[in-house]
């Protein structure tokens, strides 16, 4: 059986009841084989055999279905107030039910009020009471919407008409806004979505042509002028520019770019026009990648969300179990009045729904989640929220996340130790014959010595003879001489008399760094190394290599401490010498080197049963079983990293620890939020009911109470989506 994928954003899914809706609609459609509902993005995703039906079938059923597809690339938006079907009947309920009670003070039939009363009740339930007639036969579930549907149903049948049509008129205006605050909470994904233009300016059999981004193929060729975002992801063939890769990254300094450069979809373009080769399709690059990453955390809950579900999933049917025996027991038992019991059971049934509650957590959690994503932190759903927000222990991988994962070369001394600068001589002669046989090897320290020359203007002359040494350096044949470039090891018998350059060396090595030696040798260069090594016959002077701590990572890891962390550690494979001089300008607590990978999963589990929650940061791929072994798997650098992206927990877009901190104190202000919520939720039911019991409160002032607090509440979670 073939298969096709279908993926379309929808209009009107705006909550978990919508979504039955649809699932209910498709369930007996024809060659549906996979269905996949996201409400909080408003998104399909289905698998469909083509033998028995097409998109284009799928797409009429959705529309029929109440649920119309958006056509090209857009969040689908809600309709205007005038246009929307729930505000229109709310809005007639309410005047339906201003009219009934004006007619109530004249001296009209009191028949002509009531029948507006009823019109307005029917009017304003029908979405609600629908809802609830629903999740009851289908999902056999007691919803918010029963209970408000039984306690409109009770007022009205006790006579109490207008009060019964307040009621609904409350419930229908708030549930048909539900659907803007819903759209609010889609703003960062919208705002994702934005980034990328919408076509893009491509170069094919020598003429350009504008085209739908979704068009783009790997391999194509596309322009970018100043001012204007790629596209999608791809390699810079031409042009040099600096490029703002904060929208992806959240990086506040531009990044220059040129030809060889990777660049990603929605960065934007500075004053350089560049011609760039397309690595992905739209529906693969970075963007899309976030943007379906986002989704589906978004739709993953966190354990207290969970918890607030069950709970809710048996507090609604308690409430209206309780309801019925707050009516039942004290006319039955204790001679009270029926009208009064039943008038509080009403009113306690609206007064004791958990609007609220519920809501106070999942609304927090997707402006988090939405929000971190568009400052370049891509957490991967609720419950990583809820574990980031408890991490006591930060764990540091050092090679590529508290340095930077290049060598870079630090000092350059010549035979006398004199420092280099730009018009000294020996010391550009040390560089000079270094970068010369250094050239033709790929070591990562030979990498850093080139690139010294090449930023020093240093022209190196051409090599002959080259001959790797592993494990101690290279050596080759330069203007006719044959030059060494290796290890102090290597030099041990050129340095027997240099107290003073072993004295140079030893003080580079306490501060972490790796030294190699200059200098030449009589004769060839071996056939056979390294047993046949010849040793250097004198020192022309030395290159000391580092990879370089980050420039903030010093800070990030102070404001760590500032922010409650407990403990700042260091991970790495390299040796002691190494991690100690790292670890004491980084000012982590402690440090732990020569670890292979298994010996870091060892580490982060003894970090776990001593301290507590540990956030594990890695580059995704070396340090894959460590990210997995700790609380919080971290990804430094993901952007464009789709292994990196795909094994975190937490994803951090840019080279820069200070997003760390970032997604802690996001994380730790959503569970204060959350916490806040779910007070204020608390405390407005239970005074409610409280009212309610006492008969203190009217049914229209319950529910009004009642709507009030779902309103705060929400726009208390909104909160969150303010960077």
């Amino acid at each position: 059986m073939s298969r096709q994928k279908l993926e379309l954003r929808v209009g009107n899914l705006d909550c978990e009841h919508d979504a039955a809706a649809l699932k209910r609609s498709l369930e007996d459609f024809p060659g549906i084989l996979d269905l996949d509902i996201y409400p909080k993005s408003a998104k399909v995703v289905l698998a469909y055999d083509p033998a028995q039906t097409d998109e284009e079938a799928v797409r009429e059923k959705l529309e029929t279905s109440g649920f119309p597809p958006v056509t090209g690339l857009g969040m689908p938006e809600q309709p205007r107030p005038w246009r929307n079907p729930k505000v229109i009947l709310s809005v007639i309920s309410g005047v339906l039910l201003l009219a009934g009670f004006l007619l109530g003070l004249t001296p009209a039939p009191a028949l002509l009020s009531h029948a507006l009363y009823v019109a307005a009740i029917l009017l304003g339930g029908y979405y609600f009471g629908r809802e609830a007639i629903m999740e009851l036969v289908y999902e056999r579930e007691i919803g918010i919407e029963l209970l408000m549907t039984v306690a409109a149903m009770v007022a009205a049948l006790m006579g109490q008409l207008g009060e019964a049509a307040m009621l609904v008129f409350l419930y229908s205006i708030s549930e048909a806004v539900e659907g803007y605050t819903e759209e609010k909470t889609r703003s960062a994904i919208k705002a994702l979505m934005d980034l990328a233009p919408k076509r893009a300016l491509v170069r094919r059999d020598g003429r350009e042509t504008e085209i739908p981004v979704e068009e783009l193929k790997v391999g194509d060729m596309f322009i970018v002028r100043p001012g204007q975002s790629m596209p999608t992801d791809g390699k810079v063939l031409a042009g040099a520019s600096s490029v703002n890769q904060a929208p992806v990254t959240g990086e506040s300094a531009p990044v220059e770019k040129q030809p060889g450069d990777m660049v990603f979809a929605g960065s934007i373009n500075g004053e350089g026009a560049l011609e760039v080769e397309a690595t992905k399709t739209f529906a693969d690059n970075t963007i899309s990648r976030i943007i379906q990453m986002v989704e589906e955390a978004q739709e993953r809950k966190g354990e207290s969300q969970r918890f607030i579900e069950r709970f809710g999933r048996r507090y609604s049917p308690l409430v209206l179990l309780l309801g019925i025996l707050i009516a039942a027991i004290p006319p039955l038992f204790f001679g009270q009045d029926w009208t009064d019991w039943l008038t509080r059971a009403t009113v306690f049934i609206v007064a004791a729904a958990p609007c609220a509650l519920v809501i106070s957590i999942p609304i927090t959690l997707v402006a988090t989640l939405g929000t971190g994503a568009r400052n370049g932190v891509l957490i991967k759903g609720g419950v990583y929220v809820e574990e980031l927000a408890r991490v006591q222990v930060v764990a540091l991988d050092k090679t590529g996340t508290i340095t930077s994962g290049q060598p870079q070369v630090t000092d350059v001394l010549s035979a006398d130790l004199s420092t280099h600068s730009a018009n000294d001589d020996p010391q550009s002669e040390v560089l000079r014959l270094a970068a010369a046989v250094e050239s033709r090897s790929e070591h990562p320290l030979a990498r850093a010595v080139i690139r010294k020359a090449e930023a020093q203007e240093v022209d190196a002359p051409p090599v002959s003879d080259f001959q790797a040494l592993p494990g101690a350096g290279a050596s080759g044949r330069v203007h006719g001489q044959s030059i060494i470039v290796g290890s102090p090891d290597l030099f041990s018998g050129a340095l027997e008399n240099e107290s003073a350059i072993k004295e140079q060396i030893e003080r580079l090595q306490r501060e972490g760094k790796t030294v190699v030696l200059v200098g030449p040798t009589s004769g060839a260069p071996p056939a056979v190394p390294p047993a046949s090594v010849p040793r250097p016959n004198a020192i022309l002077g030395l290159i000391a290599i580092r990879d370089e701590v980050r420039p903030n990572a010093r800070q990030a890891i102070a404001d760590l401490h500032a922010i409650g962390i407990e403990q700042v550690v260091m991970l790495t494979g390299d040796n002691e010498r190494t991690a100690s001089a790292i670890a004491e300008e980084t000012g982590v607590d402690a440090h732990f080197a020569g670890l292979l990978p298994e010996d870091k999963v060892t580490k982060v589990r003894e970090l776990h049963e001593r301290y507590g929650h540990v956030a594990m940061v890695g580059d995704g791929v070396n340090d894959a079983p460590a990210l997995a072994e700790a609380t919080v798997g971290v990804a430094m650098g993901a952007a464009g990293t789709d292994v990196a992206l795909e094994t975190a927990d937490v994803a951090l877009m840019a080279d820069d620890l200070e997003k760390l901190v970032y997604a802690l104190q996001l994380a730790r202000r959503n569970q204060k939020v959350v916490g806040q919520n779910l007070a204020l939720a608390a405390i407005v039911i239970s005074v409610l009911v409280i009212g309610a019991l006492s008969g203190a409160l009217t049914l229209p002032l319950a529910v009004l109470g009642h709507e009030i607090s779902e309103f705060v509440v929400i726009a208390s979670g909104l909160r969150m989506l303010r960077s």
